[in-house]
C-alpha cells in the first residue's frame, strides 16, 4: 500500500530549514510536493535560498531518507531551485570574462518555438514538428517550457514519471520517437504551478542542463507565450541556433507577435521564419472554405521581415483531437493532407541546417 500524503508531510517536517530554523514544510521551501496514490513516488521541489546549494543538498538528502525511511514510499525525486553555482575560488590575475550562452551537452540545435500570445496553438505546432522531425530520422528533444500551462505531456500521449537514478540527473521520457520533459509531468494534471521568477528560471536551467538527453540533432523548446523571464534565461543561458513564432492572421494576434519577434531580436536569436495557424478552415461536410480568423497576415508580416512563411495550417478538428488524443496528426495520419504543413516546416528546418 502506497504512503499517504500525511505521512509524507509528517516525515518532511522532521527536516530543518537552515535558513529559518522552522522545518522546510513550514518556512514553505518545499513547492509542488506530488504523492502518487499507485506507486508511493514522491516528488517535489526545493526552493532554495540564492547562494546556498551546499546547505541545501544537505537538507535535500536528510529528506529523501526520512521519506525512504516510510513504508509504501516509492522513488523520491527532489529538485533545487532558485541556487546558483559557487564561485569559483578567487586566484587573482585576471578575471574570467561573463559566461554567455553554452551549448547543452549531446545537443547539436536548439530551436524555440514560441508566440505572443496564448490559444494560437503553439503547442500543438511543437508537437507535430517533433513528431515530423522524428518521422524523418532525425534525433529530436522536446522541452515543454510552458510552466505554467504545460501540455506536452497530454499531446504526446506521456503520462509517466520522470526517474532520478542520483537525485542530481533527471532522465526524460520519450514517446512517438521524441524525447520529452515537461514540469508537467512532476505534477499532477490540475495542480497549478505557483511560482516566481526565479524560481521559473531555476527550473528551466535545470531542465536543460541535468536532464540526460542524449546526443540530439535538435531539442525543440515549447516556450510560453509572451516575452517573460522564461523567454529571456533560454536565451542568456543556451546557444539557442533561432526561433519559430505562431500566430493566427487576425491582427490581435499579429501585435503580439510582432512583440516577440523584436524580444528575439533583442537577444540575438535568429528568426528562422513564421507560421500561420488556424489560417483556414474548410467544412467538412460542403466542402466551403472559410477563413474564420482572416487570412494572410502572417504571410504579410513574414514577407515584412523578410523572413519565411514556413506554413499555413488549417483550423481542423483532427488536429485538435489528435493533440488532446496524445496522438499529433503526423503520427495518427503521417501521410495525410493535414500533416503536410508539419512535414514541410520539418524539411525547411533541415535545409536550413538547424535539426
Amino acid at each position: 500500500m502506497a504512503a499517504s500524503r500525511d505521512a509524507v508531510i509528517a516525515a518532511l517536517k522532521t527536516v530543518a530549514d537552515p535558513a529559518s530554523g522552522n522545518d522546510i514544510m513550514e518556512s514553505g521551501v518545499v513547492r509542488a510536493l506530488n504523492v502518487d496514490e499507485t506507486t508511493g513516488a514522491v516528488r517535489f521541489v526545493l526552493e532554495i535560498p540564492p547562494k546556498a546549494a551546499d546547505a541545501y543538498t544537505v537538507v535535500k538528502d536528510k529528506a529523501e531518507a526520512a521519506l525512504k525511511a516510510i513504508d509504501g514510499v516509492g522513488a523520491v525525486s527532489i529538485v533545487m531551485t532558485g541556487h546558483t553555482e559557487k564561485a569559483p575560488p578567487d586566484l587573482g590575475g585576471a578575471k574570467p570574462k561573463p559566461q554567455g550562452p553554452e551549448k547543452v551537452p549531446g545537443v547539436a540545435h536548439i530551436v524555440a518555438i514560441a508566440s505572443g500570445k496564448g490559444g494560437v496553438g503553439k503547442s500543438t505546432v511543437a508537437a507535430n514538428l517533433a513528431c515530423a522531425l522524428a518521422q524523418q530520422g532525425r534525433r529530436v528533444g522536446l522541452l515543454d517550457a510552458d510552466v505554467y500551462g504545460p501540455s506536452q505531456p497530454r499531446m504526446l500521449g506521456v503520462s509517466g514519471r520522470p526517474a532520478s537514478p542520483d537525485g542530481k540527473t533527471i532522465l526524460p521520457l520519450r514517446n512517438h520517437g521524441v524525447t520529452m520533459m515537461s514540469i508537467g509531468l512532476m505534477t499532477n494534471e490540475d495542480q497549478a504551478v505557483v511560482w516566481r521568477g526565479p524560481m521559473l528560471m531555476g527550473a528551466l536551467q535545470q531542465m536543460l542542463t541535468q536532464v540526460q538527453w542524449g546526443a540530439l540533432d535538435v531539442l525543440l523548446v515549447d516556450l510560453p507565450p509572451g516575452t517573460g523571464d522564461v523567454q529571456m534565461t533560454l536565451s542568456q543561458k543556451a546557444q539557442v541556433d533561432g526561433a519559430i513564432v505562431v500566430s493566427t492572421p487576425q491582427d490581435v494576434a499579429l501585435l503580439d507577435a510582432r512583440k516577440g519577434i523584436d524580444m528575439f531580436r533583442q537577444m540575438n536569436v535568429p528568426l528562422l521564419g513564421m507560421i500561420e495557424n488556424m489560417s483556414t478552415h474548410i467544412c467538412s461536410s460542403c466542402g466551403h472554405e472559410e477563413h474564420v480568423f482572416g487570412h494572410g497576415g502572417v504571410a504579410a508580416e513574414a514577407a515584412k521581415l523578410g523572413v519565411p512563411l514556413l506554413a499555413e495550417v488549417p483550423l481542423d478538428l483532427q488536429i485538435r483531437l489528435g493533440g488532446d488524443g496524445g496522438a499529433p496528426i503526423v503520427v495518427s495520419e503521417p501521410d495525410g493532407t493535414r500533416a503536410k504543413a508539419f512535414h514541410d516546416v520539418a524539411s525547411a528546418l533541415v535545409a536550413q541546417g538547424v535539426a
